[in-house]
């Protein structure tokens, strides 16, 4: 990892099983999003086809497009996922949404069977109050397009790694964008710290939602019956395998915790990080306090993971329920992003992290000595493998060119277990 090499952790504490604490959870942020389901129909037209739901397709990967590998090859393409065009619409409009029925209820501007579509008409009420966030991008994105749809004043904290295209998007939304010199944690510290003492502010906290982390949890529901659609039954005989590529962790956490609430014992959720950016392994194999005590520089492309710490709440949720961590480098998230290109899939960088997954996986030896321990009988190819690509949809042509010519540069080699070329 200290080399800057593509590696694969397996996590020691790892126990797969049935888990009641993360159903309950589950079946409670599916609730909670069928009740907003006809508020977010009513804001966002793009949503009304299906009724309010977020919701992204279960594709098939094209052949050897994505690497090679024994089994079959899925994308969960949230890289095309309405309304703020990355995973993170599933977190921030959730949060922003169930904040705002929590404070019109608490003033009586909402009754308690009076429909929540009513607040579509509550701009006046929410331009007195402010909903802030710090992000590099994308969770500020989805944030500030919630935020702003309902009439709050926003105010997104950026870091030095946000995409000058991601600050042009939220201002010409109204929203208002600080800008850090310093890295993520500094914007989501400066944030906090703004909001500290006025009641009419709302922090939204990456590192410690609880209502992001459900948000995203839900997603595993939606996976399930796209599953079923396919004909796949997760079994013994024929376990899933997530790769989710993973920044702070609120996102790829919540995942994680719904599908074992949805699979049980029968799926393994494996978080993808930048090499340099690799927090999750950091703290969970080594207990270091940040990427840098190792020597990393938290530097990448992929904007959206460029985080040096891991979210506490993340950590505590996935000791024994995260199966375990791979980092990949930003040439190969470059090569896969020029390679979905030709196959009309728009991705960013950070989309591509969960790529890497199935090569370790089912390529290296601590993949082989992962399956002999979690899947000891299981056919390689029955395996359902599920890349979570993240975002991509509004990543302008210009920026996205800029991404194509610096793959079309790099030497055909992959840095993984297995020889790739393009």
């Amino acid at each position: 990892m200290c080399a800057g090499r593509s590696v694969l952790w397996t996590n020691p504490a790892y126990v797969p099983a049935t888990d009641a604490s993360a159903r309950a959870d589950l079946d409670h942020a599916c609730a909670d999003w069928d009740m907003l389901a006809p508020l977010l129909a009513r804001l966002f037209p793009d949503l009304q086809a299906t009724g309010g739901r977020v919701s992204s397709g279960l594709i098939p990967a094209p052949d050897g497009v994505f690497g090679t590998s024994a089994g079959t090859l899925l994308i969960k393409a949230d890289h095309a996922l309405p309304v703020a065009g990355s995973i993170k619409a599933r977190g921030g409009l959730f949060e922003v949404l169930m904040t705002a029925v929590r404070q019109a209820r608490a003033t009586g501007l909402l009754g308690r069977d009076d429909p929540v579509t009513d607040l579509a008409q509550a701009r006046a009420f929410f331009a007195s109050r402010t909903i802030a966030v710090g992000s590099t991008g994308n969770l500020g994105l989805s944030v500030g397009i919630a935020a702003r749809a309902l009439g709050y004043r926003c105010v997104v904290h950026m870091s030095k790694d946000a995409k000058p295209w991601k600050i042009e998007r939220l201002r010409k939304l109204g929203v208002e964008v600080v800008l850090h010199s310093a890295d993520y944690s500094t914007a989501v510290a400066a944030a906090r710290d703004a909001t500290a003492d006025d009641p009419d502010s709302y922090f939204v906290d990456d590192e410690s939602s609880e209502l992001l982390f459900r948000g995203y949890s839900a997603a595993a529901a939606e996976l399930a019956v796209q599953l079923d659609a396919l004909d796949i039954t997760i079994s013994a005989s024929r376990p899933l395998c997530l790769y989710l590529p993973c920044g702070i962790g609120g996102a790829p956490g919540g995942i994680a915790y719904g599908a074992r609430a949805m699979f049980g014992a029968h799926a393994h959720s494996f978080f993808v990080e930048p090499q340099q950016s690799a927090s999750a392994l950091c703290q969970m194999a080594f207990d270091a306090p940040s990427v840098h005590a190792l020597g990393l520089s938290n530097r990448t492309e992929a904007d959206g993971m460029a985080v040096a710490t891991l979210s506490p709440l993340v950590r505590d949720r996935m000791h024994d329920r995260l199966a375990g961590i791979c980092t990949v480098g930003d040439a190969d998230m470059l090569r896969w992003v020029a390679a979905g290109t030709g196959h009309k899939m728009q991705f960013e960088p950070s989309a591509t992290a969960g790529f890497a997954g199935p090569q370790h996986l089912m390529n290296s030896a601590a993949g082989a000595a992962f399956r002999a321990r979690h899947m000891p009988d299981v056919d390689p190819a029955d395996i359902i493998h599920v890349v979570w690509a993240t975002g991509g949809l509004f990543v302008p042509d210009a920026a996205h060119r800029v991404f194509l010519q610096a793959a079309v540069a790099l030497p055909p080699a992959y840095d993984l277990p297995q020889e790739l070329t393009r």
